[in-house]
Order: structure tokens, then C-alpha cells, then sequence
């Protein structure tokens, strides 16, 4: 379980101890259907915070996925930040998907902006642009990408650990996004895209693009 789930985990699991102990000293038939229900989300949260290890596909120029997900948008267009126009790829989040962000591809941390936002359903078009999100530029030596970490509808708190001018390395973990979201990859026009919309795709090991030779 990723260390940001503790928390959640702690929480409902203690409120579950306490239900339970209301409801021997009570009686209170409602205190044991509350207690029912915190259980069934200390259940759940080990699930949503799940971390399973991926073996990272390896060769020059892949680009790698930076979350689980559906591919729900492959596109031409501007992307603010990069200097040529880009295809973004674009990937839903629901709560069942393994939420753990992954690096697409080896390179170093160029910029990271916050930028605040709304809160449109994360399988949204327009989530890409009007959400709340974080973007990463990235500088992959020959050509650059661009990482969004996008908020949904529910997604209220997106986890970036990165830091500008930090090295890393394809597949690594970064952050994630709570409770459902969206992910944008963007790369340079040129790259060969290896997805199309509809497709299941899994961080850090399912290739969805490469740089040319």
C-alpha cells in the first residue's frame, strides 16, 4: 500500500474499533451497521492505495505510461510549456485503477506549475484544460514531454514529488492522484504512438509512444 493511504487506513480502522465498542456497551442495532460500513471502507482502502511492482519495458526512446487507466483522448494540438506542437494521450482514472503516478521516460525535471482549477468528471475533455492540475516538463535530451496530473470530479488532492532539475529514470514512482482522476502525457508530433483511444493501459509498463531514432 502506497504511504498515502496510512492515514485513510488508520483512520477508518480505528473508527471501526470504536463503532464496535459503542455497540457492546449500547446495544445500538445503528452503531452496528456503522461499523459494518467503516469496515468495508478499511477494506477499500488498501485496494485504492494499492502499489504493485511493474517490470519496466527497456530500449532507447520508449515512453512509458504514467498511470493505469482507459485511453480515453489521442490528439494533435498546442501545448503550453513545449515549444512544438504535441500529441497528448490522455488517461482515465476510475477508483478501481491503481492511482500510483509513473515516469514516462528517462530525463530531467525542467518546470513544475500548480495551477488551480475546476473540478469537471476526470473522463471529461475539457478536464484537461479547465481541471485543477499539476504539470511537469520534462527534458529527455533530444526532445521534451509534459506530465499533467489532473483532479476529477471527486479527485480533490493530486501528490507530486518531484523537484526541478531532478534526474529520473523511466518507471519510477512520482505521486499519485486520490480517489479517481486524469492523466495527460504529451510528446513531440514526431514520436510513434503505440495506443489508441479505448485502450487498458498500466503505469510504468505499458509503452505508449516512442521517441525516432
Amino acid at each position: 500500500m502506497a504511504k498515502d493511504g496510512r492515514p485513510f487506513f488508520i483512520a477508518s480502522f480505528a473508527g471501526t474499533l470504536f463503532l464496535i465498542v459503542l455497540f457492546y456497551f449500547t446495544g445500538l442495532q445503528i452503531l452496528l451497521w456503522l461499523g459494518a460500513g467503516a469496515l468495508l471502507v478499511s477494506c477499500f482502502v488498501p485496494f485504492f492505495f494499492r502499489d504493485p511492482e511493474r517490470i519496466i519495458p527497456a530500449g532507447p526512446g520508449l515512453i512509458v505510461s504514467p498511470a493505469d487507466g482507459k485511453v480515453v483522448a489521442v490528439q494533435e494540438e498546442e501545448c503550453e510549456g513545449l515549444e512544438r506542437r504535441v500529441i497528448r494521450i490522455s488517461i482515465f482514472l476510475s477508483i478501481f485503477n491503481v492511482h500510483v503516478n509513473r515516469v514516462p521516460a528517462t530525463a530531467r525535471i525542467v518546470h513544475i506549475q500548480h495551477l488551480k482549477g475546476r473540478f469537471f468528471g476526470a473522463w471529461r475533455n475539457k478536464a484537461s484544460l479547465d481541471n485543477e492540475q499539476t504539470r511537469i516538463d520534462m527534458d529527455c535530451g533530444h526532445y521534451k514531454i509534459q506530465v499533467k496530473q489532473i483532479a476529477g470530479f471527486i479527485a480533490r488532492r493530486i501528490v507530486c514529488r518531484l523537484r526541478e532539475g531532478q534526474s529520473v529514470n523511466r518507471g519510477e514512482r512520482f505521486g499519485l492522484i486520490k480517489f479517481g482522476s486524469r492523466t495527460d502525457l504529451a510528446v513531440p508530433c514526431v514520436s510513434r504512438i503505440h495506443v489508441k483511444v479505448g485502450d487498458v493501459v498500466k503505469g510504468g509498463s505499458t509503452t505508449l509512444a516512442s521517441f525516432p531514432d
